[in-house]
């Protein structure tokens, strides 16, 4: 079958590889239908995250058609039209059985990179490396799906590929973005990042209760789009000072809660933003954590902010200070795809979230790399691409 693989860093090639089989009882294998790009995939490409291997496939947010079964799967037939969560959990541990399906204590076969940098093993992730798990990914053909009946979910009647495709991911970590914020209804939310998680975070807050959502973001199409399609409003921090433009739009108070939907290769304006590049290229520091700075600056005394871009490893300068004196309440992780997706395709289904304007550029599998460097330059208006094998 043909997939696009990652080649070394910052190189990408579409290569013929062996089909995926069944391995364990309660496998599933998924004819991949629609694949979407994500910002994250962008750090194992450019070689933030060092668990890649020549060869590996790349691709964790999609949807398809079940092909195959293991004996073990009871929920699923083939046939199915089903959205994988891109977080592999089992279902059977303690954190699975309180939801938190991302910090699965089963489902990551190769633990000791993770353990050693982070004290424990989060859950696999597929298509994200050898750190999580080593599973083939997504912008394949097929890809074998671990635990199906965990994982995978039946497709509403009526929901087109190339908007289910993000409640894969983008929904999901969009709407426990906002989920950590603790909304209760009337609240300012800032959000830094009008990507597609971004943008889905802002319409979590606002179905969540949020009075006002604000948006942070340097490329005009997307501050645009994310303003008509979502009724946000924007500050764009390469024409403004984020912090006097918030503290102007909340009479002086700042946001009541902070979403950083940005992550490791954050992007901002003046020195401290070089100082942040040599660090990373020097390795002196794994992330540059610009967006998060900003937001926990920004937030109101007593708020929250709600860290879902992904970091790996060590920042310079933390602002822990202002956490603890202005007493912040910081909720951080990767997304708990299984707790989530249920409830956001019943919203899908009716209407209430409409990410499929997301999919700014429809390609087939062997148009991915130019897929990437479209997402990655941000260029011709890319949200997301949106692989068809």
């Amino acid at each position: 079958m043909r997939a696009l693989c990652w080649e070394g860093v910052g190189k990408l090639a579409v290569r013929d590889v062996p089909e995926p089989r069944i391995r364990a009882e309660g496998d599933i294998i998924v004819r991949v239908r629609a694949s979407s790009v994500c910002g994250s995939d962008l750090h194992l490409i450019n070689g933030y995250l060092p668990a890649m291997r020549e060869g590996d496939i790349l691709g964790h947010e999609f949807m398809g058609e079940v092909v195959e079964t293991g004996p073990g799967v009871r929920r699923h037939r083939v046939g199915d039209r089903v959205v994988v969560g891109s977080v592999v959990a089992c279902g059977g541990c303690w954190y699975c059985r309180t939801e938190q399906y991302s910090l699965c204590d089963n489902s990551n076969p190769q633990p000791v990179f993770t353990e050693k940098l982070w004290g424990h093993a989060a859950a696999g992730i597929l298509g994200y490396s050898h750190a999580a798990g080593g599973y083939a990914g997504s912008h394949a053909e097929y890809i074998r799906v671990p635990f199906g009946d965990i994982g995978a979910f039946a497709v509403p009647e009526g929901v087109p590929d190339d908007s289910v495709v993000f409640a894969s991911d983008a929904m999901p970590t969009g709407w426990m973005a906002a989920d950590f914020c603790g909304l209760t209804g009337g609240e300012v939310v800032a959000v830094w990042g009008a990507g597609g998680v971004g943008q889905m975070a802002a319409r979590s807050a606002q179905l969540l209760g949020a009075e006002r959502v604000i948006m942070i973001d340097r490329f005009p199409d997307r501050l645009a789009t994310a303003a008509e399609r979502i009724g946000v409003e924007t500050i764009n921090y390469a024409e403004t000072d984020v912090l006097e433009a918030l503290r102007e739009l909340t009479a002086g108070r700042g946001p009541d809660a902070c979403i950083e939907a940005v992550g490791m290769e954050s992007h901002d304006v003046g020195p401290t933003y070089a100082y942040d590049r040599v660090k990373q290229a020097a390795r002196l520091q794994t992330d540059r954590p610009t967006s998060v700075r900003q937001a926990i600056m920004a937030c109101r005394k007593g708020g929250t902010v709600s860290i879902v871009g992904v970091y790996a490893g060590l920042v310079d300068k933390f602002p822990l200070g202002a956490a603890m004196n202005k007493a912040l309440v910081l909720r951080m992780g990767q997304m708990h795809a299984q707790r989530y997706i249920p409830m956001l395709l019943d919203r899908l289904a009716a209407g209430e979230i409409e990410p499929g304007y997301l999919a700014t550029h429809p390609l087939s599998l062997d148009e991915g790399v130019h897929g990437y460097e479209l997402f990655e330059k941000k260029e011709d208006g890319c949200l997301r691409s949106v692989l068809h094998p």
